[in-house]
């Protein structure tokens, strides 16, 4: 049989009971100090930290011909109805007498509000270069639509005028685009032909704002 040697001289060495019955705690620190042996949770481990937050995409630019503003706002129908006169236009300028142009429509018609106007009045109104509007009359006088002469008073200058070939051309076109018009008209019901009627006292009263 094994005998245990004690660490004091003539003294027995024996298990403690109380260290025998202590059970050993998984993941815990045992401290030694004189007495019973006190057990000290270990330290939980630190929380994962949770994912920043995406931040949100900045704002693309606005796609073309999108209404501008809240809905309602004075914005969105200003836009609203940039588009629709636009679109409006641009159908009207398609219907021209054969061998005219919408240009040239558009030049006949500055004359016949103007009279007799100058090559320079004539480009200015109608916001082109000067060179480009010599050019113009030049096809529209071929065509036998404007025929050219000197000013009474300054034989430097030349104004243009319409002929009755010009203004017969200029009814035809607006003939078709009244036309353009009336078919489309017909398509809407009465009430809708209604309010368009005040649409337009409206549109004629904005038009005649300065």
């Amino acid at each position: 049989m094994m005998k245990t040697v004690s660490s004091e001289p003539g003294a027995a060495s024996h298990p403690d009971p109380a260290s025998a019955a202590r059970p050993t705690v998984p993941g815990a620190t045992v401290v030694a100090a004189p007495g019973p042996l006190s057990v000290e949770p270990a330290a939980p481990e630190p929380a994962a930290p949770e994912p920043a937050a995406p931040e949100p995409a900045a704002p693309g630019p606005a796609a073309p011909g999108v209404a501008v503003g809240a809905p309602g706002s004075d914005a969105e129908t200003a836009a609203r109805l940039r588009l629709a006169v636009t679109r409006l236009a641009r159908r009207l300028r398609q219907q021209v007498a054969g061998g005219v142009t919408s240009s040239q429509v558009s030049a006949l018609a500055t004359v016949e509000r103007l009279g007799t106007p100058t090559l320079g009045e004539l480009a200015a109104s109608e916001q082109v270069q000067p060179p480009s509007m010599t050019k113009m009359v030049v096809g529209l006088e071929a065509a036998g639509l404007v025929a050219r002469g000197e000013d009474d008073s300054d034989r430097r200058v030349v104004r243009v005028a319409l002929t009755a070939e010009g203004r017969r051309a200029l009814q035809r076109s607006r003939s078709l685009r009244t036309a353009y018009l009336v078919r489309r008209l017909r398509r809407l019901s009465d009430a809708e032909r209604a309010s368009l009627e005040d649409v337009v006292r409206l549109l004629e009263h904005l038009v005649e704002q300065p």
